[in-house]
């Protein structure tokens, strides 16, 4: 039960990858907001709150200057000492030209009431800017903000400073004074993202879907790596093996893979034990066969010539064939070589062609070769040849007139075809034909049909390639055999 909390559980890492997944995403963007927040927090300085109860003041004792031009060079004297001390902690403390009117009134008056440094405006209870020319759209949207505030605040809007409101009663009827200060800031970077937030949230489901899509990589790598060997240990691949790298994984996938290695491992045993077995049976059967045949012999010899002497040498030869064809099964899927040979493959089935010409010229039948003599391939020699010998002999039993064999590459892969045109095999039976002891119902006969072993050794020595064999019937009447081997094999 301990085991059970290891962190090294799938459960748990499912559960701290989605978790971690989701929570990555919300605080990136649950944190957008409070940063636009921290980032607009801002307080006017001090001076310059001074001047506006000063100037409100000011307004109190001269009422008709309420909607004459604020001068701010009539208040540099004053504050500009204080500035400099208010701003001593800023990056730019140095640079204080913001604070310096413009040369005379004139040019003030001229210049866009958005670039002046400072300058107080006086808003009427119509919401009417009294003393500019111009109201900045800026001061409209803190004129709207603070309706509702008892004491004035501070605001920053684009490049834009404000304090106010500061409410001074005058006889024309009460006014609402509001200091603004041109104050260039820098936007940080994720105010893009709060003003493009249908972009924010295809970021965050993108950004979502790389971390989902890592975690599903980092589970589903070693189950695609369980299939493939499952896969080819399906198709006779008893050496197929989980790589180390997923059996060496601390959670439920690497025990599953060492599972299945050594259940893989005891598979092998077990097949190659029974190959064995088939091999050391076949071989001890051959001595009382070979007594059995030599006593056959005597007997003629003495003149003890019978029809069941002849019927017993009979199935005496017949039982020296199948033993030498389990035999030869044995040996091939027991002795695979460790590394192949690039030969010419004209020159690895020219004796089984020759023979396979003879022999179906001996039935009236006709064999079509197509395989380029430069053609080369890295192959078992013995077994490849025994196998296409095996085929060819079946097709040329089973045809009508034609049989053709072809050889080509195409891509990284062999590909040779053999043809007949004879009546085919039933759909059903087209995968059971490559089992041992397997004859098709129209072949149960054993003149015809044989053991059902030619083609269980054909399957064997295209296994022991790495390839794959094919059996499926033509549209136009006949069996074709299609034979796929690898290039990427180990050759000397």
């Amino acid at each position: 039960m301990a085991a059970f909390f290891l962190p090294n559980r799938l459960f748990i890492k499912l559960l701290l990858g989605f978790w971690l997944c989701s929570s990555v995403i919300i605080v990136c963007v649950g944190a957008l907001p409070l940063l636009q927040q921290l980032h607009e927090d801002f307080d006017m300085p001090a001076p310059i709150k001074e001047s506006v109860f000063h100037y409100a003041k000011q307004l109190e004792q001269q009422p008709q200057k309420v909607y004459q031009r604020f001068n701010p060079f009539m208040e540099r004297h004053r504050f500009r000492k204080e500035m400099r001390e208010a701003f001593k902690d800023q990056p730019n403390n140095n640079d204080v030209s913001f604070l310096d009117p413009p040369a005379n009134m004139m040019d003030a008056r001229r210049a866009d009431l958005a670039k002046v440094p400072f300058y107080i405006f006086a808003i009427d209870s119509h919401g009417k800017v009294v003393n500019a020319r111009r109201q900045p759209s800026a001061l409209a949207h803190v004129y709207q903000d603070a309706s509702e505030l008892t004491e004035p605040q501070s605001f920053h809007i684009d490049n834009q400073a404000y304090f106010g409101p500061v409410s001074v009663a005058l006889p024309d009827g009460e006014f609402q004074l509001y200091a603004a200060l041109h104050m260039p800031r820098h936007i940080p970077w994720f105010f893009f993202f709060i003003d493009h937030k249908l972009l924010t949230l295809f970021l965050a489901i993108f950004t979502s879907g790389i971390l989902c899509g890592v975690l599903a990589w980092h589970l589903g790598k070693p189950l695609q790596s369980l299939q493939d060997s499952a896969n080819a240990l399906a198709r006779g691949d008893l050496s197929s093996r989980v790589p180390s790298a997923t059996a060496k994984r601390h959670d439920e996938l690497g025990q599953l893979a060492n599972a299945f290695n050594l259940m893989a491992d005891a598979v092998e045993q077990i097949v190659n034990s029974q190959q064995r077995l088939i091999g050391d049976i076949s071989h001890e059967l051959r001595t009382p066969l070979t007594r059995l045949q030599l006593s056959l012999a005597l007997a003629r010899k003495k003149g003890h010539v019978t029809e069941e002497t002849d019927r017993i040498a009979y199935e005496a030869d017949q039982l020296e064939q199948m033993i030498a064809e389990l035999l030869e099964l044995s040996r091939v899927k027991l002795k695979r070589q460790e590394n192949t040979i690039v030969l010419p493959l004209d020159e690895i089935f020219s004796q089984v062609l020759d023979d396979a010409e003879f022999e179906a010229s001996q039935r009236g039948k006709q064999l079509q070769i197509d395989i380029a003599e430069e053609l080369e391939w890295a192959v078992y020699p013995k077994p490849l040849a025994r196998a296409v010998e095996n085929l060819l002999r079946n097709a040329i039993r089973y045809s009508q007139q034609l049989i053709s064999i072809s050889a080509q590459p195409q891509g990284e892969q062999l590909c040779i075809v053999i043809e007949d045109d004879g009546p085919g095999i039933d759909e059903h039976e087209l995968e059971a034909i490559f089992k041992p002891f397997y004859r098709p119902e129209s072949a149960r006969d054993r003149e015809s049909g044989g053991w059902g072993l030619g083609l269980a050794i054909a399957e064997a020595a295209v296994f022991a390639h790495s390839g794959r064999i094919e059996a499926s019937n033509k549209s136009d009447g006949g069996l074709r055999v299609t034979i796929w081997l690898p290039r990427n094999q180990q050759h000397t």
